[in-house]
């Protein structure tokens, strides 16, 4: 399986699945990073590991069909067969999505269908859930649609909260998990384990 990863910052999820495809826990191969932040420690950690890398973004494209156009092209260039979105902060375009549908996956860092949707994202997500008195967090591997966070869902993993756990302690039980559970979601889909829909 050849995964082509979308990025827009530090790419650590990314360096986990990366990480596990070469220890050989991953059948799987990095077959390209797209960002669209040419500053990203995305585009260096992809450097560093000698995989093909890309800068492609509003601000080196304007418009936004030739954008998601590019984005395809890139993916395809590369014989992607699943897309990883890694901390990807642009809505994915009709193109990418049309021609990857069934095969793009986010993970998000809370138990959707909870704390899902535009502008729930990092810190904001582990805030809303410490207001909210969950007594449980996690995250959740689902396919990526057209809008945010509602796409079905793969697999997910959770974490027991504690009373007085404020956003930053949820944001450090969630990240532990984090990192092993994309990698081992993807190897049970080359396994088999997950079926991708057709």
């Amino acid at each position: 399986m050849k995964i082509g990863f979308l990025a827009s910052h530090g790419g650590s999820n990314m360096q986990a699945i990366i990480d596990a495809c070469s220890a050989g826990t991953l059948d799987a191969v990095p077959a390209v990073v797209i960002s669209n932040n040419g500053d990203s420690q995305a585009l260096a950690r992809a450097q560093t590991e000698g995989i093909p890398n890309c800068h492609l973004s509003a601000k080196v494209i304007p418009d936004g069909a030739d954008l998601d156009q590019m984005i395809l092209d890139a993916l395809l260039d590369h014989n992607t067969d699943v897309v990883v979105l890694a901390g990807y902060m642009r809505k994915i375009g009709p193109k990418v999505l049309g021609h990857f549908k069934g095969r793009i996956l986010n993970i998000h860092p809370a138990l959707l269908p909870k704390f899902g949707g535009q502008g729930m994202y990092g810190m904001k997500v582990h805030r809303a859930v410490v207001e909210a008195g969950e007594t449980e967090s996690g995250v959740t591997i689902h396919l990526v649609d057209a809008d945010y966070d509602t796409g079905p869902i793969l697999a997910q993993a959770s974490v027991s909260l504690a009373l007085g756990d404020t956003p930053e302690d949820v944001a450090a039980k969630v990240l532990k998990i984090e990192h092993r559970f994309f990698s081992e979601t993807l190897q049970r889909i080359v396994q088999g384990d997950i079926k991708l829909p057709d």
